[in-house]
């Protein structure tokens, strides 16, 4: 945080300075096209930039703009047709925006993963964007966490690492999870040693819409970006008060309660979210055994927005969860006098998001922002305990750039990281396992090449330390130069393609799937070393086809193909007294493709999806597919929506997996339907998930031996909690 201050204070003149230069200030009014009344809450966005604003309740927005210029300036609202106009400056007029109402237009989302301010159709990287209706849609299956955001979305597998205390990562295109990056308003928070918790901790009723890079994102993201991305987009305060409750009930005996509030001024702004999730250990085998365990956890997320001038935006935000999360033998979980094995993951977050943004009259805009995160968790076994500290931190300092034809990007940003292992079975003197930093500078332009072609190209350097404790390896910095290109080419108005790809790489890291399925017992944390660094080269290529048939259906297509190869795997492997990190010799690549189907007719909204994923070793004489990824997933849902009621009906397909016995599994089906019923004040709701009932211990006995010596499955490839049905209330006020 120090340096952000510093950046401030060297700053101050030169916003001082640019605050005395004159602007032109645009008078804009949107209204309704039939009743000519005013439209609150729409977007008004010059396109290209991220100068944009929006109406108040009587429909009135000003934009600050040079001088002089041609600008095609867009509006757009919830429920009605996007307007785009194109105008020349100086104008003295107000310009007017006459919205009419589409039941079924598909909104043109503005993404901020790929930061140049473009819609998700002009932008040249591929972004899928799961959008406030969707997520509301989610909310209601899964209000405690996003886990159900994640595996019900094309090409992500959510892969649960235990059976006791049902952990879980994800996976894009079928690489394991340290190699996306999973980010809150741009910021990385849940990674490292809270990865395996992160997707059971994250709450969904705050977020407005979440962003799936796909493929190498290393230019703006660095190490670990090699998978993709996963940006979730918190709300913003808005002038119109915002105060919800959400409370849910489920037959797994589980009980969510969370509250939101969100409002503004003219200079200040404040959200507050605060969670309480109860879960009591399930049991729907009866083999005495938790398939959901016991979980207490509350989460704060206060967030306060300060707006000095038209043109700068400040914001600080806190995150502090605290959770406790026991799975195992039931009669000892409820405190009975029966000896049985448990397993406890005790954690604690506390983190810390800073961010200002800074536009100027040249359409440029200047952005500082920095995060801190403190997580401590134990893992609690009868005979062991694994005790862990993990202090990461990011800041950067990024300036966006608008032209005529091209947007630029530049930045530089520092990461740092580190582990201290407070764990009693430690024999070391210094606690610390390791130390990480890494420096980098980026630069990325976007080109419109002309009408119908725009290439979107990017650079990054990246200079990595790491030091590891208790070792004699060495601590020289190791260099990385990522190259990365999107091309997007509109052929008509229908019909669009993207090609892209780039080099990436891993910084070296003890926190991997196989290292957390053993909850790090008999892992030599300092085996790893400086020079296990993992790099990747990938290629996406996608087309599309959206049209309209008629004034009441769309159809969009899109299909997605995909190759990458990691290369200098870091592996664990078993030595005599446990297990080690080592750089395996050869490499692993995953290739495939999606096929994905959006239909919209009326009040009816229906998707298929299918992907198929093909991850093969080519290392340490091993081949063949990489254990628990399937290769065939098809996904297929529908809903119904008025202004009273939402219906919809979900059924996903899993195909055969391999185990790492290579033995292969059984394929499943799960199907899910929600109806929810609207009022005026809020809505009621009831979701029967997984109503087949379908879950592992139906086709293999999930845990053998005692109550006190226990052994479990070793691969979870299916759900484990089955038939769940939920319901609550939700209040808008």
């Amino acid at each position: 945080m120090k340096n952000v201050f510093l950046f401030l204070l060297l700053l101050a003149a030169v916003f001082r300075t640019t605050a005395s230069q004159g602007q032109d200030t645009l008078h804009i009014t949107v209204r309704h096209a039939t009743t000519n009344q005013p439209i609150p809450g729409a977007t008004v966005l010059i396109i290209g930039t991220t100068n944009g604003a929006v109406t108040d309740t009587a429909g009135n927005a000003q934009l600050r703009l040079p001088t002089a210029g041609s600008y095609k300036i867009r509006a757009s609202a919830v429920s009605f047709l996007s307007v785009t106009q194109t105008i020349n400056l100086p104008i003295s007029d107000t310009i007017r925006f006459a919205l009419e109402t589409s039941e079924e237009a598909l909104e043109e989302v503005t993404v901020s993963s790929t930061r140049s301010g473009r819609t998700v159709a002009d932008e040249p990287t591929r972004v899928e964007v799961i959008d406030g209706e969707e997520l509301d849609e989610k909310a209601n299956m899964q209000p405690a966490n996003i886990a159900v955001i994640l595996r019900e979305s094309p090409g992500i597998q959510v892969q649960q690492t235990s059976v006791m205390s049902a952990n879980a990562t994800f996976r894009i295109q079928g690489l394991d999870g340290r190699y996306t990056q999973l980010l809150q308003d741009g910021l990385p928070l849940y990674s490292g040693f809270s990865s395996g918790l992160s997707l059971m901790q994250v709450p969904p009723l705050n977020l407005k819409q979440v962003e799936v890079v796909k493929g190498c994102q290393s230019t703006l993201y660095g190490s670990g970006a090699i998978a993709g991305l996963v940006n979730l987009v918190t709300k913003e305060p808005t002038r119109q008060r915002d105060l919800s409750f959400l409370i849910n009930g489920t037959s797994a005996l589980g009980l969510d309660l969370n509250g939101y509030y969100a409002q503004r001024n003219d200079k200040i702004g404040i959200t507050l979210y605060a969670t309480r999730n109860l879960q009591r250990a399930f049991d729907p085998n009866h083999d005495q055994f938790s398939d959901l365990p016991q979980t207490a956890r509350t989460t704060l997320q206060p967030k306060l927005f300060w707006y000095p001038n038209a043109t700068m935006t400040v914001s600080a935000g806190l995150i502090w969860s605290n959770e406790q999360r026991t799975g195992g033998y039931l009669p000892t979980i409820r405190n009975e006098s029966a000896t049985g094995y448990t397993e406890a993951n005790d954690s604690r977050r506390l983190a810390t998001q800073f961010r200002l943004e800074k536009r100027f009259t040249n359409d440029a805009v200047l952005t500082v922002k920095n995060s801190y995160s403190s997580f401590n968790r134990a893992i609690v076994l009868p005979d062991y305990r694994f005790d862990g500290l993990q202090h990461s931190s990011f800041t950067e300092l990024s300036y966006f750039k608008h032209q005529p034809k091209s947007d630029w990007i530049v930045g530089l940003n520092v990461w740092t990281d580190g582990f201290r292992d407070n764990s009693p079975q430690s024999t070391f003197a210094d606690p610390s396992v390791y130390r990480q930093s890494i420096v980098g500078v980026f630069v990325q332009n976007t080109l419109t090449l002309s009408e119908h072609l725009s290439l979107e190209t990017g650079l990054r350097g990246d200079v990595v330390t790491t030091r590891v404790g208790g070792t004699t390896d060495s601590d020289s910095p190791k260099a990385f130069l990522l190259p990365r290109f999107s091309l997007l080419y509109h052929a008509t108005e229908h019909w669009s393609s993207r090609l892209g790809g780039g080099l990436g790489y891993k910084a070296p890291t003890l926190f991997t799937e196989d290292a957390e399925r053993l909850s790090f017992r008999g892992v030599n944390l300092r085996s790893i070393q400086s020079n296990q660094t993992e790099s990747s080269i990938g290629l996406n290529w996608d087309i599309n086809y959206r049209t309209e048939l008629g004034n009441e259906t769309t159809l969009s297509i899109n299909q997605l193909f995909f190759y990458t190869q990691l290369n200098r795997l870091t592996v664990l492997s078993p030595q005599t007294d446990g297990y080690a990190f080592r750089t395996a010799a050869g490499h692993l690549n995953t290739r495939g493709f999606e096929t994905n189907v959006r239909l919209v007719y009326h009040d009816i909204h229906a998707f298929l999806g299918y992907s198929f994923i093909d991850t093969q070793r080519r290392y340490d004489n091993l081949t063949g597919m990489i254990p628990l990824t399937a290769k065939h997933r098809l996904y297929f849902t529908t809903l119904y929506e008025t202004d009273k009621l939402k219906t919809g009906f979900e059924a996903f397909y899993s195909g055969q997996q391999q185990r790492t016995d290579g033995s292969i599994t059984r394929s499943y089906w799960t199907m899910g339907y929600m109806i929810e019923r609207k009022w005026s004040f809020g809505s009621i709701f009831i979701n029967f998930e997984n109503f087949l009932d379908v879950r592992q211990s139906r086709f293999e006995p999930m845990v053998r031996g005692t109550p006190t010596q226990p052994t479990f499955v070793t691969d979870i490839y299916a759900p484990t909690d089955g038939r769940i049905i939920n319901g609550g209330i939700k209040l808008k006020l």
